[in-house]
């Protein structure tokens, strides 16, 4: 059986990977997203509030679905990881303003801590069509 091809994706429109770590990988018609916090790849910066965030981290994750050429409309699982998990409902209406149905698959769970102090992180799996 032949091992399949796993193609590196990177894009300067989100924060490149600090560790060693890909911004994500396609295998097929796959791709896996590392977790974007919602650091602004402009300024290196992250935003105060868990709203701010939570924009930024899905607009990561757009500009890497972007690279890959899919989008949010071909996501099917997100991986949701809060800081406080008494912020769901903030991130939960900011999550549903960039989804469709069918809404993709979703876990959330709140975590003791995130890189850099950030309040959400977000992962996506996406097709590529």
């Amino acid at each position: 059986m032949t091992q399949p091809t796993i193609q590196p994706i990177a894009t300067t429109n989100a924060p490149g990977a600090i560790g060693p770590y890909s911004q994500a990988v396609r295998m097929g018609n796959l791709l896996f997203a590392s977790g974007q916090l919602g650091i602004d790849p402009a300024t290196g910066e992250m935003p105060a509030t868990v709203e701010e965030q939570t924009h930024q981290s899905l607009k990561n994750a757009k500009a890497i679905l972007e690279a890959a050429g899919t989008d949010l409309s071909h996501v099917v699982k997100t991986t949701v990881f809060l800081n406080d998990m008494n912020d769901f409902a903030k991130v939960n209406e900011i999550y549903a303003s960039y989804f469709a149905q069918p809404f993709p698959a979703r876990s959330a769970v709140q975590v003791a801590k995130l890189p850099k102090d950030g309040l959400v992180e977000i992962e996506v799996i996406a097709m590529i069509p």
